[in-house]
């Protein structure tokens, strides 16, 4: 039982850390679609408005993503408390786990590269 303690303990860590990840980056969204509508707001060439429409599309399509990946890792804490500490450790919650942590790795990776694109274009026009 003491392994299996631990076990979700380290499956529920994963997933907290995931939920406080996924409310910094929704709060940088709001940060960065304050910059854009900054930008908007000047009277700048029509070169300047084509990518930050996508980019205000792109956050928006982000900010939905991160509120699906929020409500799966909320989920996935609820089945970690409602989990048997009788029943046998066979990696049916961490196997459960693996297409989150996978859909997290993908995130991040878009997160990221979304971030340094509106870092360049901020640099550009700001």
């Amino acid at each position: 039982m003491q392994t299996k303690v631990l076990y979700l303990s380290d499956l529920k860590f994963n997933l907290e850390t995931w939920r406080r990840e996924l409310r910094f980056h929704f709060n940088e969204m709001d940060s960065f679609q304050e910059k854009l509508e900054e930008i908007a707001s000047r009277e700048y060439k029509r070169e300047s408005s084509i990518p930050l429409e996508s980019f205000q599309n792109r956050i928006m399509i982000e900010k939905n993503v991160i509120s699906k990946l929020s409500h799966r890792c909320k989920a996935k804490m609820r089945a970690i408390s409602l989990v048997n500490y009788n029943e046998n450790i066979d990696g049916r919650l961490q196997n459960e786990q693996a297409p989150l942590r996978d859909d997290m790795k993908t995130y991040i990776k878009l997160h990221y590269e979304l971030k340094e694109d509106m870092m360049d274009y901020f640099l550009e026009w700001l």
